[in-house]
């Protein structure tokens, strides 16, 4: 293919379901040159701030090289002989259902593939789930009670034909960011109009054209009301309705919903509605907003009704469009990673396809009924119905609700097995036995992104150590379960070719998911695999589906479903007064395990935070800077508040990253409860209720570090650098001996020391050095510590004497806090360069100093820049 070196490798991008594609060119030293590969149709070379650092995000630091038992490094032969032996040994003792998989969006399909072949066939169980699960269960059982099968009907393509598009709880500009600049360029190019749907204001609104701060969870009310005013416009497809079944139903509940329940007025209701009916190609895109509550998949129902009883779907430029969290979220979906499906969208519940996949496998077992969901499997694990559990690249001790009381399920179970590339997480370090697992640039497979196209990711750099493919490791282990010819896989390739074979007996019952035109491919053809759309048979690759009216059902009809509004489990009280919200921020992802590897991905946003309204702020006595406990009934978090009106009145906003291992107190999961949707079994991630106070320290303290850190502290929150390390503290007890304090934080008892004191205001400084540099440095006061953070940040290593001041001397550059991550500009170069410069646009900003001009999602926070330029303040 065209648009590459000869020295690079094609390959995926492992963030989101975007499904970017990479070049890498490996440097021989263990490291990789990335960047977007301009043809593949996913992003035409565009990368986010995350994609463009993944080079960063190498190394051996803290990769788990072998296996381990209790702690103890072993052999390869030694683990899996004692993982299939435990595991076979359940089964016989307490019967199938005692055992359970738990797997990640992150895996590659052929890993998934064989991890669900092994559980269902062979163990003989459906305990087999995925963090999927989390993020975008919800849209499943929405597509399958509409459509008759889990299909996305439309294709990135129709972002750039479509006349509006409709963002439903997605913050695309920092979740998808690729995405976003191309809706944003359609819009430049042909006026596209866009709404955001949302609780809160994000960067997503930066360029909308309306923003709807619709009441938490109120979705279903707000659809409801466009599919009756739909028909009372007269804008109801009667000849594509001939094709759909439930109209009568879906708008009976429709006029008996209160559109008050959405919280918005009437003028913001109708206006939205006459913008959808009014504007023939529309694209809703929706994500974790719709599908984590307690009735996602109602909340998706009711969107996939007004694109259906409107004929807008499955055309170009029209559809709903699911944009899922994770690289192969959809390749999971397709191989029957749920708990609840079979492979290749078959069905668990139908015995004509049971029967059809166990005999393709020659399987001893078959389970006739649903596994455990995520959330129940873990309950199994923590009462002990389950006794044997494997987890392969997640980390459920975080990111589950009730994460505490996972952590003690994970403790509890009698044997866990973890598949990971580090030993560094909460979950890991629960395990009985650890696995090295390939991690990405190592792995070699395929991922499925949103719009149903299959990638190939290929290995640019060997596993380090004893590392191994996820796939061979589950086929070491069935093999030594006894089933030796059924996981006799020696490649990918051979993996991948027995799954597009499986899934033509799909396409033969007259379903969806249908690769076996990809059956034969040679291993030469399976390593040049261009991407490329499913379904892939004799009779269509790739396209859209829907637009003919023919659906999955056994009628070959749509439905549309009476759904009704529902409010979210838990309402706030008196104890418990605060909605609270959480999500992902732009340079994080997931819990830091790669991205927290990035020193510039962390200069944006370094510490975790709780967003909270002004108005709420000022009720709690909360100042900017302060520290924020929140709390349910679940457990509690420690938090930096960050005062905005981006969030409603008691609403809080709250981000996922942070773990254990960076900031224990904000592991925010710990708060969420364990509610789940009656359908689909994803937890309620967007409406947990909590308490919120400020919490009052003895002492606050920044330190800056050229090596990892062991604070000892009640708050603490961790970053890299790209001299070290950053974090901030807190403690409840006075600080007594601040040197010894420092020595044991640093881990530096031998080298020199600086110390600076105001008694009077309980101000301390202390500074390490050796043979003349920098080693770490700790500030500490009776209130949140004001110094220059960037600065000090870039000090370890070096050779000034200037670090207690806390600022840079006078003429010396201090850029501030990251901005644009993509090109590593600060908030203080950019005001410099406005200030200097006249610049009056953010345009202006990107030519001068490349800042927001390539994921752009930095492009809202320039603009505040702007509207604080001294000149504008000054003519004002």
């Amino acid at each position: 293919m065209a648009g590459s070196t000869p020295d690079e490798i094609r390959s995926a991008c492992p963030y989101c379901g975007t499904g970017c594609g990479v070049l890498l060119r490996p440097d021989g030293q263990g490291g990789l040159a990335v960047r977007g590969d301009p043809e593949h149709p996913a992003n035409r070379g565009r990368l986010c701030s995350k994609g463009l650092a993944l080079g960063e995000t190498l190394g051996l630091e803290g990769r788990l090289l072998a296996p381990q038992v209790n702690g103890k490094e072993t052999d390869w032969d030694s683990a899996l002989d004692l993982v299939a032996a435990r595991f076979r040994q359940t089964v016989e003792q307490h019967g199938p259902d005692s055992v359970g998989f738990y797997l990640s969006g992150q895996m590659l399909t052929e890993d998934y593939y064989v991890a669900n072949k092994l559980m269902k066939g062979f163990l003989g169980s459906a305990n087999i789930d995925t963090n999927s699960r989390l993020c975008m269960a919800s849209t499943v059982a929405g597509h399958k009670r509409a459509f008759g099968t889990d299909t996305v009907p439309g294709t990135y393509e129709d972002l750039e034909k479509a006349d509006l598009i409709v963002l439903v709880g997605s913050n695309l500009a920092w979740c998808h960011p690729v995405l976003h600049q191309r809706i944003l360029a359609a819009r430049e190019a042909r006026g596209t109009k866009l709404v955001v749907i949302d609780p809160r204001r994000t960067a997503s609104c930066d360029q909308a054209d309306m923003h709807l701060k619709l009441r938490a969870g109120s979705d279903v009310a707000l659809f409801n009301r466009l599919l009756a005013a739909l028909h009372e416009g007269g804008a109801l497809d009667a000849e594509y309705l001939r094709h759909v079944n439930g109209l009568g139903g879906a708008l009976d509940a429709a006029y008996a919903a209160d559109a008050r329940e959405t919280g918005l007025s009437d003028s913001e209701i109708t206006a939205f509605c006459d913008l959808w009916m009014h504007t023939e190609k529309v694209v809703t895109i929706f994500s974790q907003g719709v599908n984590q509550s307690t009735s996602g998949a109602d909340k998706v129902n009711a969107i996939l009704n007004c694109h259906l009883a409107a004929g807008r779907i499955g055309k170009p430029g029209c559809g709903p469009f699911s944009v899922t969290g994770q690289p192969n979220a959809m390749g999971g979906r397709e191989v029957g990673g749920l708990a609840n499906m079979l492979a290749c969208h078959m069905d668990l519940d139908n015995s004509r396809h049971r029967d059809a996949v166990q005999a393709f496998w020659d399987a001893p077992a078959m389970p006739d009924r649903a596994g455990l969901k995520a959330v129940d499997l873990f309950c199994a694990a923590g009462d002990g119905r389950l006794k044997a559990l494997w987890i392969i690249h997640t980390n459920p001790a975080v990111t589950m609700p009730e994460a505490d009381a996972v952590s003690a399920a994970i403790k509890a179970c009698d044997f866990t097995v973890v598949s990971d590339i580090t030993a560094a997480t909460d979950t890991a370090r629960l395990a009985d036995v650890l696995l090295p697992a390939a991690a990405w640039a190592e792995k070699d497979g395929t991922v499925t992104n949103s719009d149903r196209t299959i990638s190939r990711q290929r290995a640019a750099l060997p596993p380090p150590g004893e590392a191994r493919a996820d796939w061979d490791i589950l086929a070491g282990a069935g093999r030594r379960m006894g089933w030796g010819a059924a996981f006799d896989y020696q490649s990918p390739a051979q993996v991948f070719r027995e799954h597009a074979a499986l899934s033509g007996l799909a396409g033969g019952f007259g379903l969806d998911f249908d690769i076996s035109g990809l059956s034969s491919l040679s291993d030469a053809g399976y390593d040049g695999l261009a991407p490329v759309r499913w379904p892939v048979n004799r009779d269509r690759q790739g396209g859209r589906f829907f637009a003919d009216g023919r659906f999955f059902h056994p009628d070959g009809k749509a439905r549309m479903l009476a759904v009704r509004h529902r409010p979210p489990a838990a309402a706030p009280d008196r104890q418990y007064p605060f909605r609270l919200n959480t999500g992902r921020i732009r340079d994080q992802w997931h819990t830091m395990t790669r991205t927290g590897m990035a020193p510039r991905l962390s200069g944006h946003l370094a510490e975790p935070f709780a967003d909270i309204h002004p108005e709420d702020a000022r009720r709690l006595g909360v100042q900017p800077a302060d520290l924020l406990q929140l709390s349910s009934p679940h457990g509690q978090v420690i938090l930096r508040a960050r005062i905005t009106a981006d969030v409603q009145p008691g609403d809080l906003f709250v981000p996922i990253h942070w773990t254990g291992e960076t900031a224990p107190s904000a592991r925010i999961d710990t708060l969420v409860a364990a509610a789940v949707d009656p359908v689909s079994g994803q937890p309620e991630s967007k409406a947990a209720v909590v308490a919120a106070e400020r919490w009052q320290p003895a002492w606050y303290g920044f330190a800056v570090s050229c090596s990892p850190m062991t604070p000892q502290a009640e708050y603490w929150a961790a970053a890299r650098t790209g001299s070290g390390y950053r974090a901030e503290l807190a403690g409840l007890a006075p600080l007594v001996d601040l040197e010894a304090v420092a020595r044991g934080l640093f881990g530096l008892p031998d080298v020199g020391v600086q110390v600076m004191t105001d008694r009077r205001k309980g101000i301390a400084r202390l500074a390490l050095f050796q043979d003349g540099r920098v080693m770490a440095a700790l500030f500490t006061a009776p209130e949140p510590i004001a110094v220059s953070r960037d600065y000090l940040a870039g000090l370890p290593g070096s050779c000034t004497a200037e670090v207690l001041t806390g600022v840079p001397a006078a003429g010396r550059p201090d850029p501030g806090p990251v901005v644009c991550a993509c090109f590593g500009v600060g908030a203080n170069t950019i005001l410099q360069a406005i200030e200097s410069g006249g610049l009056l646009s953010v345009d202006e900003v990107g030519a001068a100093l490349h800042a927001g001009t390539n994921c752009g999602s930095c492009r809202p926070d320039i603009a505040d820049l702007l509207a604080r330029r001294p000149f504008r303040q000054a003519a004002e």
